[in-house]
Parts: C-alpha cells; sequence; structure tokens
C-alpha cells in the first residue's frame, strides 16, 4: 500500500529488482498494522531508529519507509559486501558497509553523516547488532546514532516494531512464513535533542543514546501491549557476546 509518492530523484535498479522479487514475498507472508508513518519525513536528511528483533528487519523496516516515499539506507555489516553479487547489489542500493567495533567503523560514520547532509533517509539500529535482551526488549545502545545526529542535525524518527520475530525468529535458519504473521509498527516524533546538537563531546553523546534508546523502547511498550524491564540489558555485564549468534545453536523466538 503505497502511502506517499516517491520523493528521491531516482530509484535505481537495485530497488526496481528489490520490489519486483521481495515486495510481493512480504505482501504474501505478513499482514501489516502501521500506526503513524507519516511522521517520516517526506524530504531531506533523517535517521530512523529502530529496534532490532529479527535478521529480517531490514526488509520489513525498508517496506514502511519506502510506501512513505522515501529509499531507506542501512549501515550494512561488512561481511555482507564480501559477496560479489550480493556486495554489488548493496552498494548499487546505496548501503554503507560498517566493520563493525574496529577503527574502520570511522569510514562508515563519515559516509553516513555525508548521505545525511545530502538529504537522504538513513535507517540505524541503534543496538547495533540483534537485541540479546531474552525477551527481546531493546538493549543498551551504541552511540552510533547519536553521533550521527549531533553531527548533522538532521530529525531522528523512532520507530517501534514487532511481529518479525515470529517470521523470522532471531538466528534461526528457517522463517515460518505461514500462516501470515502480523508486523505491527509504530512510528513516533522526533527525539529531541536540540539541547545537544553540534555537541559531540562524549556526555553529549551518551545522553542523545538515552534519549533514543527511551524513546524506541516505549514505542515498541505500546505495540507490544506490556512494560519493559527498568533496566536495558546490557551484554558486556551479562557475559554475553555482542555480535554474531550468542546461541549455539541458534535462539528459538519464544513470542508468537
Amino acid at each position: 500500500m503505497k502511502v506517499r509518492r516517491f520523493q528521491e530523484d531516482r530509484m535505481g535498479w537495485a530497488w526496481t529488482l528489490g520490489l519486483v522479487v521481495i515486495k510481493p514475498l512480504l505482501l504474501l507472508t505478513t499482514k501489516r498494522r502501521w500506526i503513524d508513518g507519516e511522521k517520516i519525513p517526506a524530504t531531506g536528511g533523517a535517521l530512523v531508529v529502530a529496534n532490532h528483533i529479527s535478521e529480517v528487519d531490514p526488509l520489513i523496516v525498508a517496506h514502511i519507509v519506502w510506501d512513505h516515499g522515501r529509499i531507506p539506507r542501512y549501515l550494512a555489516k561488512a561481511g555482507l559486501f564480501k559477496n560479489k553479487f550480493l556486495g554489488f547489489f548493496l552498494r548499487s542500493a546505496g548501503q554503507i558497509p560498517v566493520e563493525r567495533a574496529t577503527k574502520n567503523a570511522a569510514g562508515a560514520f563519515d559516509a553516513a553523516v555525508a548521505g545525511v547532509r545530502a538529504g537522504k533517509c538513513l535507517v540505524v539500529y541503534p543496538e547495533g547488532t540483534l537485541t540479546r535482551d531474552p525477551d527481546l526488549w531493546p538493549m543498551v545502545g551504541k552511540s552510533g546514532a547519536a553521533r550521527i545526529a549531533l553531527e548533522t542535525g538532521a530529525p531522528v524518527v523512532p520507530l517501534g516494531q514487532w511481529g518479525a520475530q515470529a517470521l523470522l525468529a532471531p538466528y534461526a535458519k528457517k522463517p515460518s512464513l505461514f500462516p501470515r504473521k502480523l508486523i505491527t509498527m509504530k512510528v513516533g516524533d522526533p527525539v529531541d535533542l536540540a539541547d545537544l546538537t553540534g555537541d559531540t563531546s562524549p556526555a553529549a553523546v551518551t545522553e542523545a543514546t538515552a534519549r533514543i534508546m527511551a524513546a524506541v523502547t516505549s514505542l515498541v511498550e505500546e505495540v507490544r501491549g506490556e512494560t519493559a524491564p527498568p533496566e536495558r540489558f546490557n551484554p558486556r555485564t551479562a557475559g554475553v557476546k555482542e555480535f554474531g549468534n550468542p546461541h549455539k545453536d541458534g535462539r528459538k523466538g519464544r513470542h508468537q
């Protein structure tokens, strides 16, 4: 369901292919409950920040962003670009490779800032990876989204989503395609960072990250109809790996 006319100058072959192949699959396997999607800015540089519960999240979130007239750009893990065809496709679609937890991540930050300043809509998962929280609540956030926002002054639009984990549980090898899964996504008002914009000090970045995660978590509470834990899960203090599959045999999602 196209909600808003396409706002970008051109789409490109990669997005045309994605629409022909991927969107029909999403329409076939999911039911959509989108709330306040019109809060995604129609034009100009912006960050959409969302919780991360499934490896299909980029497709799910791209669906709502696309249908509101924007091409979503992602900070995608660099390993995906090592495959010759997939890397060519991702670059053609305007995605940005990032080598997490390495000094080379700075290049991805610069590319993200340049993209936002050029008027692109960037989707960021501020947790940096799939949540490690046992009940799939948003965990502690990384600083990337906050740093990009403070550097550019672009609006940070929070998005809370639930249901993708029923389609593909975290680190599961096979999706559960039928019956169709209900995907609920709610978009919130931009996070108020006006008093911090331009200040990239550690204290400002920490505060901005806290505000971003609070906004996303509040929306997740609404779409789940539940209350999040008083403290966000922290992989470091819990002794859980921050990246990669933290479970030997892959986690099976408990929420349907």
